[in-house]
């Protein structure tokens, strides 16, 4: 199968990217909702940085591409430590830690 290549625009603001240090993930019958949000420690209020809204094909897609990228930066740089308090914490309906 051929491969199919496509034209992305990157702007300047959107190459700058958010930090984020927490995920809140929700979803319906037809979409997942991922909030990415900025809390600074001790302080029990965050701010939404950024929001993408995705089809569920999309999301079990992106969470595949994740995986597979996930394994090759542990090829290349080790083991990631799952046990630090840097973790990025994700809230949804069906919880669970990143």
């Amino acid at each position: 199968m051929e491969e199919q290549k496509i034209d992305i625009h990157l702007t300047e603001e959107v190459a700058q990217g958010v930090y984020a240090n927490v995920a809140i993930i929700t979803h319906s019958h037809a979409e997942f909702i991922l909030d990415f949000v900025s809390m600074m420690p001790g302080l029990p209020k965050g701010t939404v940085r950024s929001r993408v809204i995705m089809t569920p094909q999309n999301a079990k897609r992106l969470m595949a591409a994740l995986n597979e990228n996930i394994q090759k930066f542990e090829q290349n740089h080790g083991k990631i430590n799952e046990n630090t308090r840097e973790v990025l914490p994700v809230f949804g309906s069906s919880g669970g830690k990143a």
